[in-house]
């Protein structure tokens, strides 16, 4: 168990350091919104919504009903369903934990997955539970930390919301780093920026998922080929 948690805890590095400020950001705001830390607390361990959570702040001063925000939390944080596709059967196998992993499905959590070897002698299911409670643990910690310095500290807070979105951009360019394929990266930053155009700013996150997954499944057979010429590639560098 020890190394499991070790090996999860190196893998989420990157994920640490971006939670605990983003969700410092997100305590922020929440604060002087006046709401305290037991909010801040409570929304980042059973919302966990990301940038959906910063969305609810607004929600809030707003005063909808709870029924108009879980319809809009739905609708911003539906592209977690396509997530879950490309893990159904490593879910299913991970028996009441599955439950869990779908919940914690967040974008980031998404990445490490997607991208993270499970070290030799470590329990693949229990490595990727690991991976996703840490990332909720940054979360909640950095919500509650920048809840309390929102109490104590009085500055003005525009702009502050954008700690997501850099976290965004921190994550693709470490993955663009890493990736010998960069098609499936190309393919959705094509898409994103057409829907974008079309849909406009609000609309645009559903129909570029759509279309990202449909074009990669045409691509499919390309890049499975790619992908094996890489595993190829990369056991002979690994002999040499």
């Amino acid at each position: 168990m020890k190394k499991t948690l070790e090996s999860a805890f190196v893998t989420t590095l990157p994920v640490l350091f971006g939670y605990l400020f983003t969700g410092i950001a997100f305590g922020l705001l929440l604060s002087k919104a006046g709401y305290g830390v037991l909010w801040a607390a409570l929304i980042s361990t059973v919302v966990y919504a990301g940038s959906m959570q910063f969305v609810l702040v607004t929600f809030f001063d707003g005063g909808l009903s709870l029924f108009t925000m879980a319809m809009m939390t739905f609708a911003i944080n539906i592209r977690h369903s396509f997530y879950g596709l490309s893990f159904i059967q490593k879910f299913k196998e991970m028996g009441k934990k599955r439950l869990y992993m779908i919940f914690s499905l967040t974008d980031e959590t998404y990445s490490l997955l997607c991208s993270a070897k499970t070290p030799e002698g470590v329990d693949e299911k229990r490595y990727y539970m690991a991976i996703a409670l840490m990332d909720q643990i940054y979360w909640i910690i950095g919500s509650v930390l920048g809840s309390v310095a929102g109490a104590l500290i009085t500055f003005d807070t525009t702009g502050i919301d954008f700690a997501m979105t850099a976290l965004f951009i921190v994550i693709f360019v470490e993955q663009w780093l890493e990736a010998r394929n960069h098609l499936p990266a190309l393919v959705g930053l094509a898409a994103g920026i057409i829907c974008l155009l079309i849909f406009g700013p609000g609309n645009f996150i559903l129909p570029s998922l759509l279309s990202s997954v449909l074009l990669l499944m045409l691509l499919k057979a390309r890049l499975d080929v790619t992908e094996e010429a890489d595993k190829a590639d990369k056991e002979q560098e690994d002999v040499q």
